[in-house]
């Protein structure tokens, strides 16, 4: 099978650009636009994440004699816009807003400059790979922000696609999550692994005793003891008396998780094992996890919620033509003015601007014309938001890979201390700041 991402697409990219091969438009210079016009679910804020991924994907966006045979057999495109496709190469030019950043209604993502050749079939790559991400970052923001201190385990591999839940892996993890139960993704992301045993495990053996013997046997008397197989108070039990005092944990995976938590540490206590931790498990999301708050559990575990976004599995982006040349190579501002899906023409600039570090508005400014250098420059009270991604063809290496993962998460972090505090609710709410437009 082939390593293209080229038909990672939808097959009206491809119709437009044979449409504009033919009618010589293909060259016009034109600027896309990533953005949201509003957030999923009245969330406050949106975390991008998938922009290493997508560069990734980007350079593999090639296409191969498999490619080219299947739109020549499918009739796709003329034989011309073949010739076209075995040439190409994305030689274009992207800024856009580091992974890890925060986005609010109208942030331009991503900017995508080039021919219409060049822009227009990346859409769906880009919206594709940034709409599943940016929407888990974002759930997995929220239960951060309401687990505080406490660790976060990834566990929804098998709530998803195979190939997503290694990208909601490492999108959790860029957006505060401390590790994952996927071993692609610590493999592929340099995403810390965690996990132990599962129920199977307790009733292979023929009782809880020998289950918990052996697993101690095999990874120390640190591990964690899954206890609710039977009945937690003996599973509690009898993980002290296999492991000792010095247990490293026990995992609760059902019950009202307020009540038996606390249950759970009071005997251990009792039995002199104060330090060993209680991480709980069982359908959370970031509700549950608030709830959890004052309970004296040490780390959750969270898997179907994080992997499918909490209820908003897309983020809602869209990619726009925004400003191109016209006939007479001069250029212009376009939009879409349709009542609910309107959106603002122009080459655009963002910056957050901040009061004593606290993040106020996002001022997005629109380019008096399209190559003014000026135009990039921030307000003193502002930090700007946007990197070049990819320079006349040139893609950046540093946004991919694990040191890339590491970076967005770092910088995820950086910004988060930006927000007011009204951003850290849970409930639906308008964005935590406004977006502002300005003529430059």
């Amino acid at each position: 099978m082939s390593a293209s991402t080229a038909l990672l697409t939808d097959r009206y990219e491809l119709t437009m650009l044979d449409a504009a091969l033919r009618d010589g438009s293909a060259a016009r210079r034109c600027v896309f636009e990533l953005f949201a016009r509003r957030l999923s679910g009245g969330r406050r804020f949106g975390v991008v994440a998938g922009t290493g991924r997508f560069l990734q994907q980007l350079r593999e966006f090639r296409f191969g004699d498999e490619e080219l045979r299947f739109l020549r057999d499918e009739r796709v495109v003329a034989d011309a816009t073949i010739a076209f496709l075995a040439d190409y190469r994305f030689r274009g030019s992207i800024t856009g807003y580091r992974e890890g950043e925060l986005f609010f209604p109208g942030s331009p993502i991503l900017t995508v400059e080039g021919t219409f050749a060049d822009a227009v079939i990346l859409e769906t790559l880009a919206l594709s790979v940034l709409n599943h991400d940016s929407a888990v970052a974002t759930a997995a923001a929220r239960m951060s922000i309401a687990a505080g201190d406490r660790p976060l385990a990834e566990m929804g591999s098998r709530r998803a696609h195979e190939r997503s839940a290694v990208a909601a892996a490492r999108a959790a993890y860029i957006a505060g999550f401390t590790s994952t139960s996927n071993l692609e993704a610590g493999r592929a992301w340099g995403v810390p692994t965690m996990g132990t045993a599962a129920h199977a495990w307790t009733l292979l053996h023929d009782s809880e005793e020998d289950a918990f013997r052996a697993q101690v046997a095999s990874l120390g008397a640190d591990t964690t003891l899954l206890v609710d197989t039977y009945d937690v108070a003996r599973g509690v039990e009898r993980a002290v008396s296999v492991a000792g005092p010095a247990l490293g944990g026990v995992r609760i995976d059902s019950g009202d998780l307020p009540l038996v938590a606390a249950d759970v540490r009071a005997q251990l206590d009792a039995l002199g094992a104060r330090t060993t931790s209680i991480t709980v498990t069982s359908d959370l999301d970031e509700y549950a996890i608030a709830a959890l708050a004052a309970s004296p559990v040490d780390a959750y575990g969270v898997g179907t919620s994080v992997a499918t976004g909490s209820g908003y599995p897309t983020a809602g982006l869209v990619y726009k033509l925004v400003a191109r040349e016209d006939a007479a190579g001069r250029w212009v501002r376009v939009a879409k003015t349709a009542e609910g899906k309107a959106s603002h023409g122009g080459r655009k600039h963002a910056s957050r601007r901040l009061a004593d570090g606290v993040a106020t508005h996002e001022v997005v400014r629109v380019a008096a014309s399209f190559e003014t250098a000026a135009d990039a420059l921030p307000d003193a009270d502002s930090r700007a938001l946007e990197v070049p991604l990819v320079t006349a063809g040139d893609i950046d290496t540093a946004y991919e890979g694990a040191s890339g993962v590491a970076a967005a998460r770092a910088h995820h972090r950086r910004a988060r201390a930006e927000l007011p505090i009204r951003a850290q609710a849970l409930s639906k709410s308008d964005p935590a700041i406004p977006t502002v437009y300005r003529d430059a």
